[in-house]
């Protein structure tokens, strides 16, 4: 979608919401389409309007999802009533909420679904997602979904991959059963399970939100501070599988597929692209800038910004953002700007950005 540059577009409209105690939101300008517009355009047009930069996106969590309450996590047109205590997620795993931390974890003494995989069938009951209420969800939810502008994310904080399966069994079991040839054909055949019913709860999703909800971010963190928590050669044979279905089934549809995967996971990058998902935020341990370099044209990375200097002025601001999007935003090879820069985002910084990144994809 090539459209050219106004300048008038540096206008203010309004701004997003501060997530930093103080500060005001990032600025979002005067945009040539919508975010929702913008962000299709990109993923399932291959031509982006300007430089994503953290203003384009918003996480839908509908409490029918029963893990969105066990995690502490609602977010949709009417705010969870009550404070979030002890829920049960979809598979019957009781967690706690934690308000220090504003999450919540796994109910302490609450005995494993199983110790070993080849149980899983005994001991999984399968949730049945045509029995939740997706009808009135629909209707309660119609007009949040659609007055923002935005690409709503339908998000799945607990996905049906590793972050599930230590959620079954623990997480030492969990990294056992990735190493054990006894475990190998029954985990096979219980992340096959998982996968359907990732496409049954998408295909439901989109079916009763449509063009509200622009694509699905999924969450699976595969990683430590300082490196994945298995090999490549895992995530490739029991992961990539169950991923390719659920993101070719999303993209088959015309939505987004976006993977949120913590931890130093540089070296899984292979296994994200070939999993099919549009677009990956690593964490500030992994080497952003040469991820962006060699992977760029084959997967949208969440490159981190440099720190500013100390008292930098509102030009070295400006300049800083226009240098961004020089380096990161090329034809055919856009990063978007990633949430776990430092906060170098000034009022300056993204009009450097945003200005830059629309000269040149104009």
């Amino acid at each position: 979608m090539s459209i050219p540059f106004d300048p008038k577009e540096l206008e203010i409209a309004r701004r997003a919401p501060s997530f930093r105690a103080g500060q005001p939101g990032k600025p979002l300008f005067t945009f040539p389409v919508s975010e929702r517009e913008a962000m299709l355009s990109l993923f399932r047009g291959g031509e982006a309007v300007w430089m994503p930069y953290g203003v384009e996106t918003s996480l839908f969590c509908p409490h029918i999802i029963p893990d969105n309450i066990a995690r502490g996590f609602v977010f949709e047109a009417t705010p969870w009533p009550d404070p979030y205590t002890t829920w049960d997620d979809m598979f019957g795993v009781n967690w706690t909420y934690v308000p220090q931390v504003g999450g919540s974890m796994e109910t302490p003494g609450f005995p494993h679904l199983f110790e070993d995989v080849n149980d899983w069938k005994e001991n999984v009951k399968m949730p049945d997602p045509y029995a939740w209420d997706w009808d009135q969800s629909g209707r309660d939810n119609y007009d949040f979904l659609r007055k923002n502008g935005k690409a709503n994310m339908f998000w799945f904080l607990n996905g049906f991959t590793f972050e599930r399966l230590i959620s079954f069994m623990g997480f030492e079991a969990a990294a056992m059963a990735l190493l054990d040839e006894d475990q190998e054909d029954a985990l096979h055949e219980m992340l096959e399970a998982l996968g359907d019913l990732g496409v049954t709860i998408m295909d439901l999703a989109i079916k009763t939100y449509g063009d509200g909800i622009s694509g699905f971010n999924y969450h699976d963190d595969w990683g430590s501070q300082k490196s994945p928590f298995f090999s490549f050669a895992a995530g490739q044979e029991f992961f990539v599988p169950v991923w390719q279905k659920l993101t070719s089934f999303a993209k088959g549809k015309g939505k987004i597929a976006d993977l949120h995967s913590c931890g130093h996971n540089e070296m899984q990058i292979e296994n994200y692209i070939a999993g099919g998902w549009d677009s990956w935020t690593p964490m500030a341990m992994n080497d952003t800038h040469e991820l962006y370099e060699k992977y760029g044209d084959r997967i949208c990375i969440g490159v981190v910004a440099d720190e500013l200097p100390e008292n930098a002025t509102e030009e070295e601001q400006y300049e800083a953002g226009k240098a961004f999007a020089e380096k990161f935003c090329r034809p055919g090879k856009v990063a978007s700007f990633s949430l776990y820069s430092p906060p170098v985002m000034t009022d300056a910084y993204a009009r450097g950005l945003y200005e830059t990144s629309r000269r040149i994809l104009g």
